[in-house]
């Protein structure tokens, strides 16, 4: 946050403030892919056709284990939301499977896993069987590379309170360690990436770009779910191709009205945000939606990081707080475009919502409310050079670090039988909204820290952990890494709570998970978005190549 004396007349650019300039400006707007060989609609009916003979599939697998594996394949393939009612008879079909029916530790630890991230409690006693009469894991077990990766992804469905899966994943990542690099691929390809992340913690869509290389190189592979996979992605590439050109489009008016050089453009990269938080065709306008909420966000917090005195702060949030166009008479002149854009935006969104919809937007106004509110409170800090406890610093910044709008903005995406109740529940920013929040708090704050880039002067958690508790800075990121652990468990725990509101907990979880793509290795590639380049350009530009489909240049 700027100091009370910064003078309102010398703006900083983004350049002189450390940010990069896009590297994207119009690329979406001008851009387009080279034709298929095969047509658009060609290609849709093909996937029907595909849909089919897997829907098929499901009827004519051998047993419970089969479909399990089929279940498997398909989330893993990214196309699992083509057939979410197959897949709820096949894991109610499974949860009344007994565990003791087999003795692969492949098959056990998969089955514990689907149940978890689906809302069913298991038990960890069902990895006794695999344990000797000391109580630790026989070491025959580790014969069974793929059996050991399934265990250790498994055990990152824990909570509070499970020594036992504790033990396991120990136990597990000692001897993916020990294997590392000497294992066939694909399997050596996904140990490694287990041992840097395990499974139920990466981000799904990225995962899905890997995993369908992979797939093709599995003995024994399905090739209609191969090739309806690659169909997929392509078909969806589309879908957000376009949607990339509309919300540039969206940009290019928004930025060039507000006139403000300090805040930094990253809407391809929110759009990403948006983007791995819910890929589906169908919900265009709810990705367009949390995609302008993460801009506004990122706008609001450079303008009360950088640019903003403490004045202004106070100003900016007390017209926020009224919500009126009147209010825009107590801004500075930099400042009124920017408050009537804000209005305008959420108006706009207003207009767009389907009348069928029952989605208030009044929530989420309601939470820039709030969010600015957490604002104010760390420019108050900084501009009195007060640095709060630790525990205080994380009560406020685990909410402006956004999550409450995110997640109020994604619960568009219900269906109508729980939107209400979802928004409702949303709303009040439950513990696992919090939970959430930390995880990418802790998660911005240690990228932060290790590239010394945070903006102002406003303590970061690391540093305020530092300070309070005098250890060096390895020692705070070490605990705040045990903290993030323990915000897992709490989002694992709420899988068993409310099934009802599984669907939106998944979107919420989901939230947690981007962290895996935009803060990867310690990094904040939201912010130094060139590290982000690669992946984007994957997911969006170049499509997953099969026969009928023209190549790219790299």
């Amino acid at each position: 946050m700027a100091s009370s004396s910064h003078a309102a007349d010398t703006p900083e650019t983004t350049e002189q403030l450390g940010f990069e300039p896009s590297s994207w400006g119009d690329f979406f707007i001008a851009y387009e892919p080279p034709p298929p060989k095969r047509s658009e609609e060609w290609m849709m009916a093909r996937a029907e056709k595909l849909k089919g003979d897997v829907s098929l599939l499901f009827k004519t697998c051998n047993g419970t284990r089969a479909r399990m594996f089929l279940v498997d394949t398909l989330q893993h393939l990214g196309i699992d939301h083509h057939f979410e009612e197959q897949i709820h008879d096949s894991l109610n079909e499974l949860l009344e499977s007994d565990f003791s029916s087999s003795s692969s530790l492949h098959e056990v630890a998969l089955q514990f896993r689907l149940l978890r991230e689906n809302g069913h409690w298991v038990s960890p006693d069902v990895f006794d069987k695999y344990k000797g009469e000391d109580g630790s894991f026989r070491k025959d077990i580790t014969n069974e590379p793929k059996g050991i990766l399934s265990l250790y992804n498994a055990t990152h469905l824990l909570i509070q309170g499970e020594p036992k899966l504790e033990e396991a994943m120990t136990f597990a990542r000692q001897h993916l360690v020990s294997v590392n690099g000497s294992l066939q691929s694909p399997l050596d390809k996904q140990v490694k990436r287990a041992i840097h992340r395990a499974l139920p913690r990466a981000c799904k869509r990225v995962e899905v770009l890997q995993y369908i290389s992979e797939y093709e190189e599995e003995e024994g592979h399905n090739q209609i779910l191969l090739e309806l996979a690659k169909l997929d992605f392509n078909l969806l590439q589309h879908v957000h191709l376009k949607e990339l050109k509309d919300i540039t489009e969206w940009w290019k008016h928004f930025s060039g009205f507000i006139d403000l050089s300090f805040i930094r453009d990253r809407l391809v990269e929110s759009y990403t945000w948006a983007y791995v938080l819910y890929y589906e065709k169908g919900f265009e306008l709810q990705r367009s939606i949390t995609t302008k909420m993460i801009v506004l966000i990122t706008t609001l917090d450079d303008t009360y990081d950088i640019r903003a005195s403490i004045e202004e702060c106070r100003k900016l949030h007390e017209a926020i707080q009224r919500w009126d166009k009147t209010a825009v008479s107590l801004l500075p002149e930099y400042l009124k475009k920017l408050y009537i854009e804000l209005l305008r935006t959420f108006k706009n969104i207003e207009v767009e919502m389907p009348v069928n919809v029952n989605y208030d937007t009044a929530y989420l106004k309601k939470a820039i409310q709030n969010h600015v509110t957490g604002y104010l409170q760390e420019a108050e800090w900084c501009y009195s050079k007060h640095k709060p406890s630790f525990e205080n610093q994380v009560n406020v910044t685990s909410l402006t670090i956004g999550a409450p709008t995110v997640c109020l903005s994604m619960m568009a995406s219900m269906g109508d039988t729980i939107m209400k109740r979802a928004v409702e529940w949303v709303a009040g920013v439950p513990n696992v909204v919090i939970a959430a929040g930390k995880i990418v708090r802790f998660m911005n704050d240690i990228a932060a820290f290790e590239n010394r880039k945070c903006k102002g002067d406003a303590a970061s958690s690391v540093e305020c952990y530092i300070h309070e508790y005098g250890v060096t800075g390895e020692v705070a990121i070490a605990r705040i890494y045990e903290l993030i652990e323990d915000e897992w468990r709490t989002l694992n725990k709420a899988l068993f709570e409310d099934h009802a509101l599984l669907p939106a907990l998944k979107r919420i979880i989901g939230l947690a998970l981007s962290t895996s793509l935009f803060y990867d290795n310690r990094n904040d590639v939201y912010t130094d978005s060139k590290h982000l380049h690669k992946t984007i350009k994957s997911l969006f530009v170049k499509p997953v190549l099969s026969g009928y489909l023209a190549t790219t240049d790299e």
